[in-house]
């Protein structure tokens, strides 16, 4: 995910007192969030990215009734391609934002791709930066991160919505949702978390606690889902609120074989609606590959399942309070089956 905004300088009066010596401040969890994206390696991932980057593309260059001559904004620009692609397809003008220092090479790529004077990049938070119009036709942005929300980008781009966008115009991508299901997995399981029960005939458990609390981002294995999949969630990026983001939303999967199921995943799919023949993607265990992956959340109890049964259960997820941009998920679980039976609640940090 691109970034836009960065921590401004506090003011003298409120400034920390200078570190002794060479000692450098320590970087707070925001300011580690915009450094991530300096580097050009997230970027080159990004931009690899087949499935997200092409979907941008044909969004935009297929639907160009869309974007000829509008005023577009690109929230978290990255290295500004989603921005060329506009320029591209006859914007009267782009306004670029991200807080990175990225920004800076966007702003030489631009330059070098004949656009500067047609896409301007801008520095800052989009909370604090201002633009040079009042309104937008159209806000493009990539905000999605892992299980969709990690990060909160999306708060991002739903302030710029309310603050720039005129009425009727267009956000790309406008819709996303959330799909759960269930996979066997023992040897992962064993390996990554029991593993920690005898470390070299040492009792490490306490760190195998730890390890069932982070869910797991990781490409699964179509070969090992044993159940449906169901959607949890439905969001419209035109309507939805930042107080709907916290969210408890529930599920019911069904196996569709017998099998023993290690762990529930999650994964999103997002679709550009408004073009005249939508766009869509998915980042599915069955789908392309994106680096966005999976959200794996293995479960203290392994359930034994047959074709056909059931488990229900509930998602919820919130911003995690010491730093918003992780999130607080709890798994709630309720399973009757032939031979257990199975209420449990979980809780997690994806961080």
């Amino acid at each position: 995910m691109s970034s836009t905004s960065s921590d401004q300088a506090p003011a003298p009066e409120a400034a920390a007192a200078a570190p002794a010596g060479d000692e450098k401040p320590r970087d707070t969890s925001s300011d580690y969030y915009w450094n991530s994206y300096a580097h050009f390696g997230i970027h080159e991932e990004m931009l690899k990215d087949t499935v997200r980057t092409k979907s941008y593309r044909s969004s935009i260059l297929n639907n160009k009734h869309l974007i000829e001559g509008k005023v577009v904004l690109d929230v978290g620009c990255g290295t500004g391609i989603i921005s060329l692609f506009c320029a591209t397809a006859g914007a009267k003008h782009v306004y670029a934002v991200d807080a990175s220092s990225i920004l800076d090479k966007a702003t030489q790529i631009v330059a070098d791709n004949g656009f500067s004077d047609v896409v301007t990049t801008i520095k800052g938070k989009i909370e604090e930066i201002e633009l040079p119009v009042d309104k937008v036709d159209v806000i493009v942005s990539e905000w999605m991160g892992y299980f969709l929300f990690y990060e909160s980008m999306l708060d991002s781009v739903l302030f710029a919505r309310d603050k720039w966008l005129k009425e009727g115009g267009v956000m790309l991508p406008d819709k996303a949702s959330m799909w759960i299901t269930a996979i066997e997995d023992e040897e992962y399981k064993e390996e990554k978390i029991n593993w920690w029960d005898n470390v070299w005939g040492y009792n490490m458990s306490c760190i195998r606690k730890v390890a069932m609390e982070e869910p797991l981002v990781d490409s699964v294995n179509e070969n090992a889902i044993v159940t449906d999949a169901n959607q949890m969630m439905w969001v419209d990026i035109n309507t939805v609120k930042v107080s709907d983001l916290d969210f408890s939303a529930p599920f019911k999967i069904t196996a569709i074989r017998s099998d023993h199921i290690h762990a529930l995943v999650v994964y999103f799919d997002i679709t550009f609606d408004a073009c005249h023949k939508p766009v869509f993607f998915s980042t599915g265990p069955r789908a392309q590959y994106t680096h966005w992956k999976q959200t794996v959340f293995y479960l203290h109890e392994v359930l034994m399942v047959h074709e056909g049964d059931v488990i229900e259960g509930t998602l919820s997820a919130k911003k995690n309070a010491k730093n918003p941009r992780d999130l607080d998920i709890v798994l709630e679980l309720a399973f009757e089956g032939r031979h257990q039976t199975v209420n449990s609640t979980q809780n997690y940090l994806l961080h």
